[in-house]
């Protein structure tokens, strides 16, 4: 009778113990869960948000026309370079049939008479501009010889970045919507631009449907060039004015959405359901649940920096670190 009394005692011993480690170790969880986030208290703010599509492009010529001679030949002169403006009409370089390039070549051997002559009988051949445009290549030099396959220059009408934009983006996107362009050789540069023209038909891009968006700059800098790869920016969506809240503060719950919020200075928060309307990565607009006037609490995630490593060898028993007396 005895034994069993003290085995009941024993029992309860135990489970007593058992009892309290529980207790602490939970206790002790939610006080390092409580110490790893720190509570910052704000109030909602009246300003601009927008929502943006971001994509990347490549700057190319709206229109990019080659300049092919009409008949073979030799180049004798060419009067542009590269960059260089020209007007329709203008005449950007002179050539030689392949008969009157071999009758000057004759001549140029009986004297420069004789070459003046064939050279005024016989005139070169003008090769002119078709569009208003920018010289973006030049890919002969006089001397060298032609055929009609062979370009002598390119054109540009204007340079413009042609995005590509995934399919479950491309329905936020319409012409006229304003963006912003930044090189990746000039990563510093905000260039404004516009959405001018959305492609009709797609193209599949390492098996990602996308849709060419033509994206205008406002004014074109001297460092643009063809060929050079964009990041795009569409905003695709802009509220002026409204009620906006930290995206950080904003918890997901249960497919709705709450803040925790203080009924006073110092007091417990409280989660409170809230309506938003547009959001982008670092704002919300808030449009019912709290005003201006509500204390929004935000939990940020605590950092603590980590001690020194004391430069013990870590393959030793203890790490190797001394003891402190």
């Amino acid at each position: 009778m005895i034994l069993k009394k003290n085995r009941i005692i024993y029992l309860f011993l135990v489970a007593g113990i058992i009892a309290a480690v529980a207790w602490y170790l939970h206790y002790e969880d939610k006080k390092t869960a409580s110490e790893s986030f720190i509570l910052e208290d704000i109030h909602p703010t009246r300003g601009d948000i927008d929502a943006t599509v971001s994509t990347t492009g490549i700057v190319e010529p709206k229109n990019r026309l080659e300049v092919k001679p009409a008949i073979n030949g030799r180049i004798e002169k060419i009067l542009v370079k590269e960059g260089d403006r020209v007007k329709k009409g203008q005449i950007v370089a002179f050539m030689s049939s392949t008969e009157r390039a071999a009758l000057l070549d004759a001549a140029r051997g009986q004297g420069e008479s004789v070459m003046d002559y064939w050279e005024n009988v016989y005139k070169a051949t003008a090769l002119v501009s078709p569009i208003d445009g920018e010289v973006i290549v030049r890919s002969v030099e006089p001397g060298q010889t032609v055929t009609t396959q062979n370009p002598v220059i390119v054109l540009s009408d204007r340079l413009i970045v042609k995005a590509q934009v995934d399919e479950t983006d491309i329905g936020l996107v319409k012409p006229g919507q304003k963006a912003v362009i930044a090189l990746d050789a000039y990563p510093d540069s905000s260039i404004p631009g516009v959405v001018e023209h959305i492609a009709y038909e797609s193209t599949v891009t390492n098996n990602v449907t996308v849709y060419q968006v033509d994206v205008f700059p406002e004014s074109i800098p001297d460092y643009f060039r063809s060929g050079m790869s964009a990041n795009v920016e569409i905003t695709v969506q802009e509220r002026q004015g409204v009620l906006l809240i930290p995206i950080e503060a904003l918890i997901e719950n249960n497919g709705g959405k709450s803040v925790l919020t203080r009924p006073v200075a110092g007091a417990p928060p409280v989660e409170t359901e809230v309506t938003i309307g547009l959001s982008n990565t670092h704002q919300v607009e808030i449009t019912g649940g709290i005003d201006k006037n509500t204390i929004v609490v935000i939990k940020r995630q605590k950092y603590v920096i980590p001690e020194e490593d004391s430069g013990g060898n870590p393959f030793l028993p203890f790490g190797s670190k001394k003891k402190k007396k």
